[in-house]
């Protein structure tokens, strides 16, 4: 008698839940879509990763925003967006943050 097994093989998921690679730093160019706009704004007041948590979760409900990445060390939030933002769109999101959009790097 021969016995006949299935194996599945089904793809675990690695890292944690900020991105497939398990980082909540990824390039927004891993993610960027053609035709994409990358802006980098400097930001002042970040100190820490619940401020980075806290602009890009602001600035991420900016319709068009497809991608934030808020670095704390370097006061940098890199946005990628379908279109061009509105400068005063992004100061108020970073506003309502709490910390303060000191112009584009």
């Amino acid at each position: 008698m021969t016995a006949e097994t299935e194996t599945t093989t089904e793809a675990t998921p690695t890292g944690s839940c900020c991105s497939p690679t398990g980082s909540c730093h990824d390039s927004p160019s891993s993610e960027a879509e053609s035709g994409a706009v990358t802006t980098v704004y400097r930001v002042t007041g970040m100190t820490c990763g619940h401020c980075e948590g806290a602009v890009a979760a602001e600035v991420s409900e900016i319709p068009g925003v497809t991608s934030v990445q808020a670095v704390s060390a370097t006061g940098l939030v890199t946005v990628v967006s379908k279109a061009p933002l509105d400068e005063e769109a992004v100061r108020a999101a970073v506003d309502e943050a709490g910390y303060e959009l000191a112009g584009q790097a």
